[in-house]
C-alpha cells in the first residue's frame, strides 16, 4: 500500500518494512494483533490504490479521503468481507464503481463521492443489506438508482447524471436526503427537539457551576478506577491524571520524544519549586489484554530492577481508559537519535563517549541477567533502547518486551517480539527467548555504536543487507577503518575499535551457546583482551558456515546477506507462538 502511495508529507514515515508489525505505526488501528483500520483522511497523499489492500481481510474501515489518489477502484476490495466503512471521497479516482464491491456483506457506510466514476450503480449493491449510509455525489454516474438504494437511512446521489425516479425526492439537490417512512422523520425531529432542549438546561447548569468554582484553588482528584489493587510499590508514586496533564501541557504534540512500539512519550515538568523534569509514557492499546499486560508487566519487572544503568520508574498513573508511566526526563535522549539524528552544530558522540556508552549498557545487562531477582530478558536490546542521562551515562529501557526468567529452563515461550536485524536467529526459529538472545541484541547495539548506522538498512555497494554481513564483509576485505561512524573522522583507537568488532561478533555468533555472559562482555570492555581462543573459535565457524553454505549452493558464490536472508524468509513465514 505505502509502495503506490505518493507520501510527500510524511505521514507514512513509520511504516518501516523492518518492524515485526503493522499495529505500532501511525494511522493504523489494530484488534487481537490484526489491522481493523487504517485511517489517512486529508493526508496529502496521492499515487494509487494497491490491490494488496484486499489481504486485509479483518479491516473494517478504510478512510482514505480528501486526498489525491488517482486511477481505479481495485475489484478485489470485494474480497474485504470485514469492512463496514468505506471512504475514498474527495479524491481523483476514475472509471466505473467495481460491482464486487456488492459482495460486503457488513457494509455499512460507502462514500465515493466528490472523484470522477463513471458508468452506472452496480447492480449487485442490492446485496448490501447492512448498509445505512451511501455518498456517489458529484461524480459522473448515470443510469437508474436501484429502488433499495433510496431507501436507505441516509443518502446522496447529487451532481451525477442518474435517474431518482417520478415518485421520489429529485436527487439533483445540495443536501443529502433521508429515506423512510413519514413516521420515522417525525421522531427525528422530536428527537431533536429534546436533544436541543437538554443541551440548553446543560448549558445553564454548566454555567451557574463555572461561575461558582472559577475562584476556587484548583484542586487535583484521582480519576475513579486509579486505585488498582494490582499495583502497590511503596517506593513508586501513584499520580494523578490531573497532575500529568498539566506536567505534559495536556499532552502536547510539542513535547512528544518519541513513539514506540507501545506507547508515546511526551516531556514534562513536574510543578513545585525544583520543577523536576520527566518523561511520561502513555501507552496504546490499554483496554485491550495484550495493552493491559504490557502495563503491568513494565511496572513490575522496572520496579524489580534497581540500577544505575537501568532506567528508574519514578511513578505511574491509572484510569479506566489511560495507563501512564513517569520516568526521570533523559536530557541527551537515546543513543539511537544521538548517533543519526544530530542536530545543526550539536557534535557528534566522540570515541571515548561511545566506549563508555558500551559499559554502561553491558552492566545494565548484566544486572539483569544475573544479579536482578528474578533474572529479566528484556527481548528489545537495541540502541534506540538504551537512554541517556546529562552526563551521557548509558541507561537500559522500555521493558514494555521484558520477562522473568525460568531458572530452570532458562527460557520462556511466548510470541515472537523485538525489532528487525536485532533479533537471533534461534528465536525467530523457536520463538523462545533467553539471556543469549538479549547478548545478540547486544552485539548488534555495540556495531550501531561504532558505524552510527542502522542494523538494518540498505547499502549502495551491497544492497539491503544486515549490519552485520556487512562488518563480517569489512573485516574479510580488511577495511576496519571503513567500519567506522564517519562522523569520528580518525579520532579512535584502532586496538580498541578491533577489540570492540570482535566483542560484537562473538555476542552475535550463529550458535547461541558460543556467546559470552554479559558478565565475561563487562571484563573485555573493561580491559581485558578477548581471549585468542575465543576468537579463533569464532573464526572456524564462521569459515565451517560459509564452506556449508557453499555447498548447498553449489557453484554460486557465498553471500554475506545469508543472515539477513534468513531471517527475512523467517519472519514471512512465521506467525505468533
Amino acid at each position: 500500500m505505502r509502495e503506490q502511495l505518493i507520501d510527500n508529507s510524511g505521514v507514512l514515515s513509520d511504516w518501516q518494512d523492518n518492524q515485526m508489525s503493522p499495529c505500532y505505526w501511525n494511522h493504523v488501528t489494530c484488534q487481537d494483533n490484526k489491522v481493523t483500520a487504517i485511517s489517512l483522511s486529508s493526508s496529502g497523499l496521492a499515487g494509487a490504490l494497491s490491490p494488496s489492500i484486499a489481504k486485509l481481510t479483518t479491516l473494517q474501515q478504510l478512510l482514505l479521503d480528501g486526498n489525491s489518489i488517482t486511477g481505479g477502484i481495485p475489484q478485489v476490495f470485494g474480497n474485504l468481507s470485514s469492512l463496514t466503512t468505506l471512504n475514498l471521497g474527495k479524491n481523483n479516482l476514475n472509471g466505473s464503481i467495481p460491482d464486487t464491491l456488492g459482495h460486503l456483506p457488513k457494509l455499512e457506510i460507502l462514500d465515493l463521492s466528490q472523484n470522477h466514476l463513471s458508468g452506472s450503480i452496480p447492480s449487485s449493491f442490492l446485496n448490501l443489506s447492512s448498509l445505512n449510509n451511501i455518498n456517489l455525489a458529484n461524480n459522473n454516474l448515470s443510469g437508474e438508482i436501484p429502488q433499495y438504494l433510496l431507501r436507505v437511512a441516509q443518502y446522496n446521489y447529487t451532481g451525477n447524471h442518474l435517474n431518482c425516479g417520478h415518485d421520489l425526492f429529485s436527487c439533483e439537490t445540495d443536501s443529502t436526503k433521508t429515506g423512510g417512512s413519514k413516521s420515522s422523520k417525525l421522531k427525528v425531529v422530536l428527537g431533536s427537539i429534546a436533544g436541543a432542549v437538554t443541551l440548553i438546561v446543560i448549558g445553564v447548569l454548566f454555567v451557574l457551576w463555572w461561575q461558582r468554582m472559577r475562584y476556587r484553588p484548583e484542586i487535583f482528584i484521582d480519576v475513579s478506577g486509579q486505585n488498582d489493587h494490582r499495583l502497590e510499590f511503596g517506593q513508586i508514586k501513584r499520580f494523578s491524571w490531573r497532575e500529568l496533564q498539566i506536567a505534559t501541557n495536556s499532552f502536547s504534540e510539542q513535547n512528544v520524544l518519541g513513539k514506540g512500539g507501545f506507547g508515546k512519550v511526551y516531556k514534562g515538568a513536574l510543578p513545585g519549586p525544583d520543577s523536576i523534569k520527566i518523561a511520561v509514557k502513555r501507552l496504546f492499546d490499554v483496554e485491550s489484554r495484550e495493552g493491559e499486560l504490557t502495563f503491568l508487566r513494565e511496572v513490575e519487572l522496572i520496579s524489580i530492577a534497581v540500577h544505575k544503568n537501568i532506567l528508574r520508574l519514578i511513578g505511574f498513573c491509572t484510569t479506566p481508559t489511560e495507563r501512564l508511566l513517569v520516568y526521570p526526563f533523559m536530557e541527551n535522549l537515546s543513543v539511537a537519535s544521538r548517533l543519526r539524528d544530530i542536530k545543526l552544530n550539536e557534535p557528534a558522540l566522540d570515541w571515548s563517549t561511545r566506549m563508555r556508552i558500551a559499559l554502561g549498557a553491558a552492566r545494565g545487562l548484566e544486572y539483569l541477567h544475573e544479579h536482578c531477582n528474578p533474572k529479566i530478558i528484556h527481548r528489545d536490546v537495541k540502541a534506540a533502547n538504551v537512554l541517556l542521562d546529562g552526563n551521557f551515562e548509558a541507561v537500559v529501557g522500555d521493558f514494555g518486551l521484558a520477562k522473568t526468567m525460568d531458572i530452570g529452563r532458562n527460557t520462556v515461550t511466548t510470541g515472537l517480539r523485538g525489532t528487525m536485524g536485532h533479533i537471533a536467529p534461534e528465536y525467530i526459529r523457536t520463538g523462545r527467548p533467553s539471556v543469549k538472545t538479549d547478548i545478540f541484541g547486544y552485539g548488534v547495539t555495540l556495531l550501531e555504536i561504532l558505524t552510527g548506522e542502522r542494523a538494518f538498512a540498505f547499502y549502495p555497494e551491497a544492497g539491503e543487507i544486515m549490519l552485520i554481513d556487512r562488518v563480517k564483509l569489512l573485516m574479510e576485505e580488511g577495511q576496519l577503518q571503513a567500519i567506522v561512524d564517519r562522523n569520528l573522522g580518525a579520532l579512535y583507537n584502532l586496538e580498541e575499535l578491533e577489540k570492540i568488532i570482535q566483542i560484537a561478533l562473538l555476542c552475535t555468533h550463529m550458535e547461541p551457546d558460543h556467546r559470552p555472559a554479559m558478565s565475561e562482555v563487562v571484563q573485555m570492555l573493561e580491559g581485558e583482551l578477548v581471549p585468542e581462543e575465543r576468537w579463533e573459535e569464532w573464526q572456524l565457524a564462521e569459515l565451517s558456515r560459509r564452506q556449508q553454505y557453499e555447498m548447498r549452493q553449489q557453484r554460486k558464490p557465498f553471500s554475506f546477506s545469508e543472515e539477513s536472508l534468513n531471517i527475512q524468509e523467517a519472519i514471512e513465514l512465521s506467525t505468533g507462538r
